[in-house]
């Protein structure tokens, strides 16, 4: 029985853990998505017209080269999240602790391998053009 009340007051946790902060962080107004999208990383890298609005082809080299780490970087931190997974739920066990630990090293070895490539990116683009990135 008490295996039960705790199966269902985790699943109430759950459920509001995931729908309070859709609540809190609710927007209101009729321009509620380009509010949210204002600030976005994506529309301030790219503009309204994307890769077509790049000037020069230094331009759109860089704005290539900063959608693909954008895309490695997501990618890093799902796999430092499964890295971490791992690791917790390892139970004691030796060579799943070794796995989740192997994983989350190297993919923050990763994660700081694209930060470095992303200044080295910045600072070339702003030797080479006149900083357009």
């Amino acid at each position: 029985m008490t295996k039960k009340i705790k199966t269902i007051f985790n699943s109430i946790l759950v459920f509001f853990g995931i729908t309070l902060p859709a609540l809190v962080f609710a927007q209101t107004g009729s321009d509620g998505v380009s509010q949210g999208l204002s600030g976005s990383g994506i529309r301030t890298s790219f503009g309204s017209n994307g890769l077509t609005g790049s000037q020069s082809l230094t331009e759109l080299i860089a704005h290539i080269v900063e959608l693909l780490l954008l895309f490695a970087g997501a990618i890093a931190v799902v796999f430092v999240i499964i890295g971490g997974y791992q690791y917790i739920t390892s139970n004691g066990n030796d060579e799943a602790a070794e796995k989740g630990r192997k994983t989350l090293t190297n993919a923050i070895i990763g994660v700081i391998v694209i930060v470095l490539s992303y200044t080295i990116i910045y600072v070339i683009t702003n030797l080479v053009g006149n900083g357009n990135l």
